[in-house]
């Protein structure tokens, strides 16, 4: 007979794995048309001018986001003049987490002068669309030829949440120049690090 441990861990790892199901490399990135702090609606395709996005699911309360805050914001400004901007989405039930409401998004922006767009993910479809699990969560999509995007990568900013001088391997940093010099994208998938997303109550 299964121990009770046994079977904890058994139930953690299937739900894991019923939200970690999302996209894969070479996908097509689902369109999404969410509310920014801004009080604007902002979509995927409405883009103009880019060659993909580094789509970012990060939110307000959790310490593995907040120590990211800071690389994302470089991110944007290294990359997004280049065609890849930072698009950070929030998707915590604020029901469940007040501190992720669409207020406090607001005054984190605002606190932290967020250069990129910061969308509320209210119905969670569009982090279930991704395959989305944890804050911070990257995937990073390059434009094709037809206008759609293609996922090109999956996972973590880079391999030191405390300390990001002592990361030696910057994932996303990476990732993009490859993009931008025509090559293939050499590592696609890494695991990320940060707090679960809080899901609605079914």
């Amino acid at each position: 007979m299964l121990s009770k441990t046994l079977l904890v861990s058994a139930y953690v790892l299937i739900s894991y794995c019923t939200f970690g199901q999302g996209l894969k490399i070479g996908d097509k990135a689902p369109d999404f048309n969410l509310k920014s702090t801004e009080g604007k609606q902002v979509s995927l395709s409405a883009i103009q001018g880019n060659k993909g996005a580094i789509v970012v699911f990060t939110c307000n309360n959790c310490p593995f986001s907040i120590a990211y805050e800071d690389r994302i914001i470089a991110l944007h400004k290294k990359f997004s003049s280049l065609g890849y901007p930072v698009i950070a989405i929030n998707p915590n039930d604020a029901v469940k987490v007040p501190e992720e409401s669409f207020k406090h998004m607001r005054k984190r922006a605002k606190e932290k002068s967020f250069p990129f767009v910061y969308l509320q993910d209210e119905s969670q479809e569009t982090a279930k669309a991704y395959g989305a699990t944890r804050t911070p969560h990257v995937f990073i999509v390059q434009k094709d030829t037809d206008g759609s995007y293609i996922l090109k990568y999956i996972g973590a900013i880079d391999n030191n949440t405390d300390d990001p001088d002592a990361a030696d391997k910057k994932y996303v940093d990476n990732a993009v120049n490859e993009l931008l010099l025509g090559n293939t994208v050499s590592l696609t998938n890494t695991k990320a690090i940060g707090c679960s997303i809080k899901w609605k109550k079914p």
